[in-house]
């Protein structure tokens, strides 16, 4: 089992980063939003790794905090959330956030999320409320410029499988409000208001 993999970031998008280690082997790893803006202008990381190996294919998941793997797995062992899901949860909450909204039993905020239903939110704080808790781990925001914000949270949303033409107009309406929008805080607004 591949416990992290470091290398150089040879490219990078808000839905995946691509790690060609010393000996050039190059490792597509799935990530959420707070890894993209943590990796944002890095030439070089180490991301915390999650195997997922099924008849069909072998996707790796990255991380850039060993806690966001952790709760990645713990969310992934609920019956009826995959990997998808767990990646679009952990991109709209910060993992204090998702801790905060598991031990508080906040049905509502959970099903604000896209594909997750009230079914589905209940059965998640049923089964981590125990396991998941509030820490004091922050979350670090990386400038960014308004329209190049507006073009990479736009970018993001369509590959998290998003209608392009809905995202624009939940975007347009976030930077107009605040042109000085960061691009993992307006993907987090924008899933909320999808």
């Amino acid at each position: 089992m591949i416990e992290y993999i470091r290398g150089t970031v040879a490219s990078l998008n808000p839905a995946a980063v691509v790690l060609e280690t010393r000996d050039g082997v190059a490792y597509l790893l799935n990530i959420s939003l707070p890894t993209f803006s943590s990796l944002d202008g890095a030439k070089e990381a180490r991301l915390w790794v999650h195997e997922s190996i099924r008849e069909d294919a072998w996707v790796l998941y990255g991380f850039h905090e060993e806690r966001q793997r952790e709760l990645f797995r713990q969310l992934i062992g609920v019956s009826g959330v995959g990997a998808s899901t767990a990646i679009l949860i952990l991109s709209a909450l910060a993992p204090d956030e998702l801790a905060t909204v598991i031990s508080s039993a906040d049905v509502r905020r959970l099903k604000s999320i896209k594909g997750i239903g009230a079914k589905t939110a209940e059965r998640i704080i049923v089964d981590l409320k125990d396991k998941i808790k509030p820490s004091s781990d922050t979350l670090i925001l990386q400038p960014q410029s308004g329209s190049d914000a507006f073009e990479e949270a736009l970018a993001a949303l369509v590959m998290l499988g998003f209608d392009r033409k809905l995202a624009q107009k939940s975007l347009k309406s976030l930077f107009d409000a605040d042109p000085t929008l960061k691009v993992e805080a307006a993907i987090k607004k924008a899933l909320s208001m999808m």
